[in-house]
């Protein structure tokens, strides 16, 4: 429902006159000491629910991961939030869109992902998305971890596992999908019987469960739903946070509205369930680092079968499963960063 711009090859800079890079940190006075300790490559379905626009804002102002590639990944056909036709290339102008909001000039990250669901398990899709995962997963020349951090489908990195095998291992991927984990906990009330993030492709799902090697660390429906920020705290510390900040918080506002009059409304909370992505790597401790603020369970990978419900396979590799994560330590700095931000924007 994220609104798609209309210029997809002029994009509007919103006046914005200041540029800068990733890797740059002009809004800081007193800059982040040492730079980046991680490689992040986000994958995100951007013309979807606008809380994929918190993450990646909130991502691109956190000096301590290093941004490989931004893909935008598509939808399930004929999903409410954007019925297509094309979700990915929606999602890719969007990107920009939010690229030119910040001012921010570094759009070679960015590319579209798949347009589409696999077919099958031995056909991946080939496209300059994969090509970059590989890539960026087969360096030699660093020794920084690398994160593959997904709020949706995962179609190009399953692709990208298929035809690279050995990419499983110089990776760990952050996924914010997935049914409960039954003795952990309850599926809300009403709850779709497939998660919406898994529902985007479970094909490509169950590939990167059962049959790679790749490290997860999973954040389950029941985990993101923790993620609530309150009206006030939209209306105060978001939508005062200059054009950017209104820009996320009218972003949201028009979800909102458009629940509310469909008669699933009102509500004073809204979840930002793909922040956690920001909160695992962005923001680990710096003796011993870790998500050392939030709490997982570690388990072998079960077997995701086609219904969304997982059976244990012992002999698995293991996966962490998070069962709750640190929302204050995420949302204030989210917070203070859109504040500082705009501080320098509106005095650039």
């Amino acid at each position: 429902m994220t609104r798609i711009p209309t210029a997809p090859t002029a994009p509007d800079d919103h006046g914005v006159t200041a540029g800068w890079r990733l890797g740059e940190t002009p809004w800081q006075q007193l800059p982040t000491p040492g730079g980046a300790r991680c490689r992040v490559i986000i994958d995100n379905d951007f013309s979807g629910d606008p809380d994929d626009l918190f993450q990646l804002v909130h991502h691109l102002l956190s000096p301590n991961t290093e941004i490989r590639a931004v893909i935008a990944s598509h939808l399930r056909e004929g999903d409410r939030f954007d019925p297509g036709p094309d979700t990915s290339a929606n999602a890719l102008r969007i990107a920009g869109d939010v690229f030119a909001r910040m001012g921010l000039v570094s759009t070679e990250v960015l590319v579209a992902g798949a347009p589409q669901a696999l077919d099958d398990a031995d056909s991946p899709y080939r496209g300059e998305a994969v090509d970059r995962i590989i890539a960026e997963a087969l360096r030699e020349d660093t020794d920084q971890p690398l994160y593959y951090v997904a709020g949706g489908g995962l179609t190009d990195l399953a692709s990208a596992l298929l035809i690279e095998p050995r990419i499983a291992e110089r990776m760990t991927l952050i996924w914010i999908g997935g049914n409960e984990h039954e003795g952990i906990a309850y599926p809300p009330p009403d709850a779709m019987p497939i998660e919406y993030n898994l529902l985007i492709d479970p094909l490509a799902a169950r590939v990167v469960f059962n049959d790679t090697r790749i490290p997860i660390w999973q954040v389950p429906r029941d985990v993101y739903r923790q993620c609530l920020v309150s009206d006030a705290e939209l209306r105060i510390r978001v939508a005062t946070a200059g054009p950017l900040g209104r820009y996320l918080y009218d972003e949201t506002m028009l979800v909102v509205q458009t629940t509310t009059d469909a008669g699933r409304g009102p509500a004073e909370t809204y979840a930002l369930g793909d922040s956690p992505l920001v909160l695992l790597t962005a923001l680990q401790s710096i003796f011993e680092a870790d998500s050392s603020s939030s709490r997982h369970v570690v388990m072998p990978t079960p077997i995701l079968e086609a219904d969304g419900s997982y059976t244990p396979r012992p002999d698995s590799r293991p996966m962490r499963v998070f069962t709750q994560v640190d929302v204050r330590l995420m949302f204030e700095d989210l917070f203070l960063k859109l504040r500082e931000f705009s501080d320098w924007q509106a005095s650039a």
